[in-house]
C-alpha cells in the first residue's frame, strides 16, 4: 500500500516528534552523512567533465525522486510511520512560519556566523555536528531571506511558468536553456530569471542550503519533497508528455555521456529514469 507524505504545517504534534526522532536516529547511525557525501560527489556542473546525473540535467528530478526514496527508506526502518513531509514555499513564506519553529526545523541563524541556535538541529544539541561539509565549521547554518541582499520565495505564478510548458526538457539539456519544464522548475537563468523555483528556495534558505552540502540542512528534503510533487502535477497536467532526451545524444555531440536518457541508468543507483516516472505504487501526497 502506498504511504503518504503530508505538507509540513498539517502534521500533528506527534507526527512532527517522530520525523524529527527518525531524522536524528538516523544522524547517530552515521547514515545521514553518507546522504550529505553522495550529494557532494554528484554535484556537477556544467563546467564540468562527466556525467551530469543530479543537477543541470534532464535527470535532475529522477535523481533526488530516488535520493528521497532511500532517505524515507532510512527513516521508515527506524519507524514505519515516518515519511518525508513537504515544505510549500509558495504558502509558508515567512521566517517564523512552518517548518521554522522550535519543534520542527530550528529558526534563523544568528547574525555574524550564521549558526543555528534553536530548534532539534542546533549544534548545542549535540545532536546535529556536521561532518561532511565544503566549507569550515560543525554547525548548521542559515541566512533566511538573504539579510545583506533580500531576496523572496518563487511563488505560485513562477511555479504556474514552469508546470504550464508542455516539454520536459530541451537540448542542450543543460542550466542554459530557457525553454522545457526542468529547467523552469530548477530554475536556472541569467540575469532578472536568475534563481529560479527550486534554487532559488536554496538562495533564500541560504547558509548550509548553497552549494553541494546543502543535505545538512534538513529543510533540504522538505524542500525536495514539494519540488518532487510538482513532476507528478506536470505528468497529470500533460499526459501525452514525457521524460526527454529519450535516447542519449549521439557520438561527437556536446552532451555525448554527459546526461543520462530515459532508459539508461541513473548513478548511483540500478534504475533508470523511465522507472521512477511512475510512483504511485509507492507514495502520493496528501
Amino acid at each position: 500500500m502506498a504511504y503518504v507524505r503530508k505538507n509540513v504545517s498539517r502534521l500533528t504534534r506527534t507526527e512532527r516528534r517522530r520525523f524529527i526522532e527518525a531524522m536524528l536516529m538516523v544522524k547517530r547511525r552515521g547514515e545521514y552523512d553518507e546522504f550529505v557525501r553522495l550529494h557532494i560527489a554528484h554535484f556537477v556542473g556544467d563546467g564540468d567533465r562527466g556525467l551530469r546525473a543530479a543537477h543541470m540535467t534532464p535527470s535532475f528530478l529522477p535523481w533526488h525522486r530516488m535520493f528521497l526514496l532511500d532517505l524515507e527508506e532510512a527513516l521508515r526502518r527506524f519507524d514505519d510511520s515516518v515519511t518525508v513531509p513537504y515544505w510549500d514555499w509558495t504558502r509558508d513564506r515567512g521566517t517564523n512560519s512552518t517548518p521554522w519553529t522550535d519543534d520542527l526545523l530550528g529558526g534563523n541563524g544568528r547574525p555574524g556566523d550564521r549558526r543555528v541556535m534553536t530548534g532539534p538541529f542546533a549544534r548545542g544539541t549535540g545532536n546535529w555536528t556536521i561532518r561532511a561539509s565544503v566549507t569550515a565549521g560543525d554547525f548548521l547554518t542559515r541566512d533566511l531571506g538573504r539579510s545583506r541582499s533580500p531576496i523572496g520565495l518563487p511563488t505560485k505564478d513562477d511555479l504556474k511558468q514552469a508546470l504550464d510548458d508542455p516539454v520536459y526538457d530541451v537540448e542542450p539539456w543543460n542550466s542554459t536553456v530557457s525553454r522545457g519544464f526542468r529547467n523552469k522548475l530548477e530554475g536556472w537563468g541569467r540575469g532578472p530569471e536568475s534563481w529560479r523555483n527550486h534554487n532559488r528556495v536554496h538562495r533564500w534558505v541560504g547558509g548550509a542550503m548553497l552549494g553541494g552540502a546543502s543535505v545538512n540542512d534538513p529543510v533540504f528534503w522538505l524542500h525536495h519533497a514539494f519540488v518532487d510533487m510538482q513532476w507528478t502535477r506536470w505528468q497529470q497536467r500533460h499526459r501525452n508528455h514525457r521524460y526527454l532526451p529519450d535516447r542519449p545524444p549521439g557520438r561527437g555531440t556536446v552532451q555525448y555521456r554527459r546526461i543520462v536518457a530515459r532508459h539508461e541508468r541513473l548513478p548511483p543507483w540500478d534504475v533508470t529514469p523511465d522507472d521512477l516516472e511512475d510512483v504511485s505504487r509507492i507514495y502520493r501526497c496528501a
